[in-house]
């Protein structure tokens, strides 16, 4: 095992919360940081700590080197949180975040770690899907800035700033490889309660893709799909927020019963 990486610089966590009933681990889209996060402790029940990561390359971490391979990402994310899974949690992921989030569940499965109560999934279709859209992570620099123009995820001011994307373009390359080059395995599905969440516009998620999440868990499955396109999840914030809080509030109130 790896020597567990430190906390601070991986989660970001705004104000500390010793006395939360649950914790929300967030993971952010390719590209993204913690800062995505931020507000979300004010929008959510006052039981819940938000916990943001803060992936190695994003964010407060740009100079770092970010994953591109599973095996480095899973193994890393599983030892920070650890330390936090002294009370039930759940795991929230939007795109690349999803996937990360599914694979992490059955990561802690596989190792007999503690496992979320809830698998909260965004804007990724379902991981037994094979990808729609050819790959993008090893095309030239301008077909590769062109694609994250149409994706519509990077500022303006970002793709038009040389020096931003000087730093920024070997983190992107970086995250699409991870998930571009990700291989579903058959497992069985996960015990814990799973929502997906898609927009209207977003074709990733269209065609069964976002219901599809159902076959992965073998407890209660629920879908929402919202107004927006891929990032709708800064678009149709209120919205999604106030389906996340109460869900939240109805796990706590589950995990309250079963702690008497």
């Amino acid at each position: 095992m790896i020597t567990t990486p430190d906390t601070s610089r991986w989660i970001r966590r705004g104000t500390p919360n010793p006395n939360a009933s649950l914790r929300c681990f967030c993971l952010p889209y390719a590209g993204g940081s913690a800062r995505i996060f931020q507000t979300w402790s004010q929008s959510l029940p006052e039981n819940v700590e938000v916990c943001a990561l803060e992936l190695p390359g994003h964010g407060m971490r740009l100079t770092e080197q970010p994953f591109d391979n599973w095996d480095a990402v899973l193994e890393a994310i599983s030892q920070v949180i650890l330390p936090l899974c002294d009370r039930p949690f759940v795991f929230f992921g939007h795109s690349m975040g999803a996937l990360i989030s599914f694979e992490l569940a059955r990561y802690c499965r596989r190792h007999n770690l503690p496992m979320p109560s809830h698998l909260y999934v965004s804007g990724h279709r379902a991981p037994q899907l094979p990808d729609p859209e050819d790959p993008v992570h090893n095309l030239p620099e301008q077909a590769f800035r062109e694609k994250l123009t149409r994706l519509q995820g990077t500022p303006p001011a970002v793709l038009n700033s040389e020096e931003f994307m000087a730093m920024l373009l070997p983190v992107l390359r970086a995250d699409f490889t991870l998930c571009e080059t990700y291989q579903y395995r058959t497992e069985p599905p996960l015990p814990c309660l799973i929502t997906a969440f898609g927009g209207t516009q977003d074709p990733t998620t269209q065609r069964g893709r976002l219901r599809a999440w159902r076959a992965q868990t073998q407890a209660k499955f629920t879908r929402h799909v919202l107004p927006g396109k891929h990032f709708f999840i800064h678009s149709e914030q209120v919205s999604l927020l106030n389906h996340l809080k109460i869900s939240l509030m109805r796990l706590d109130m589950v995990n309250s019963k079963l702690l008497k």
